[in-house]
């Protein structure tokens, strides 16, 4: 899977994460955080490129010459995804602004590359680990609020706490290892994620499974239990039941687009991959019970 996280301490409290006394940028070496051990490399095949590790595990990749640029394919799905959904000629930051909550930080790639994408989004990410998000803030190049803010706490505390149809976008890729937290999974967290988005708005979640599919099937099944519109998109030998990685699921109030577009973007790449429809979503979750 191409992410994961070490077994998680939550932090006191919930307030703003704030930078380093002097943002230096980027420096390679091992950081203590408040889970573990952050470990910051280069990407030796792009000079301003940047992977980082949390407890020995690959947690993001930041370009900072390209924050259009997505290194993790899982990352590029969701992008796609995003784009058919809101049009960047229709989200443009003048009359109608992109608010998208994301529910795990690392390295803010995802809401890099929305800042980018979309001209004066607003952005919360939200990240348990408060040391991480200091050090993530000092090394890369992060809008300030009111365009990105990092708040510390944890998911589910957060999520309840938002109000009613605030949001047009919200990703889930939260990781305790190799899994995501069972209470961001459930039936109930996902009726705070259908509350907080407006009608039309998008919830999308990266989950890892092993080739048995169990875990996208259950959540397959409790997101298809909330939302009127389910989606599934991951590449075809994962969906085949052959390898253990990412599989990114989607739900909506309003049906999720398609189009010639959207479906050459994701056989663009190194790894091509394949979406599946409401329908095929449903058959695929249909002996699976929601959580």
């Amino acid at each position: 899977m191409a992410k994961g996280r070490g077994k998680r301490t939550k932090n006191t409290g919930e307030q703003p994460a704030t930078a380093e006394s002097a943002d230096t940028g980027p420096v390679e070496g091992d950081y203590p955080i408040d889970t573990g051990t952050a470990k910051l490399e280069r990407d030796h095949y792009s000079p301003e490129g940047w992977v980082l590790k949390v407890n020995g595990v690959p947690s993001s990749h930041v370009d900072l010459a390209e924050p259009e640029r997505l290194d993790f394919e899982y990352m590029r799905w969701i992008a796609a995804l995003i784009r058919s959904r809101f049009a960047p000629a229709v989200f443009d930051g003048n009359e109608s602004k992109l608010r998208a909550l994301h529910l795990g930080g690392g390295a803010c790639s995802m809401a890099r590359w929305a800042a980018a994408t979309y001209p004066n989004a607003r952005q919360v990410v939200v990240e348990l680990d408060g040391k991480l998000a200091e050090l993530v803030r000092a090394w890369f190049d992060l809008p300030r609020a009111p365009l990105l803010r990092l708040r510390v706490g944890e998911a589910g505390d957060v999520l309840r706490s938002l109000t009613d149809a605030t949001r047009d976008l919200v990703i889930r890729d939260v990781f305790a290892g190799d899994q995501t937290p069972k209470d961001l999974t459930t039936l109930e967290f996902t009726a705070h994620a259908a509350r907080v988005l407006v009608t039309d708005g998008l919830y999308v979640v990266n989950c890892g499974d092993t080739p048995a599919l169990d875990n996208a099937k259950r959540e397959a099944a409790t997101i298809g239990s909330v939302f009127k519109h389910v989606a599934i998109i991951a590449d075809p030998p994962m969906l085949k039941g052959r390898r253990y990685g990412n599989v990114i699921i989607a739900g909506s109030n309003a049906p999720i687009p398609t189009g010639p577009e959207f479906t050459r973007e994701l056989l663009g790449g190194g790894v091509p991959a394949q979406h599946w429809e409401d329908a095929t979503v449903r058959a695929f979750a249909r002996h699976a019970t929601a959580i």
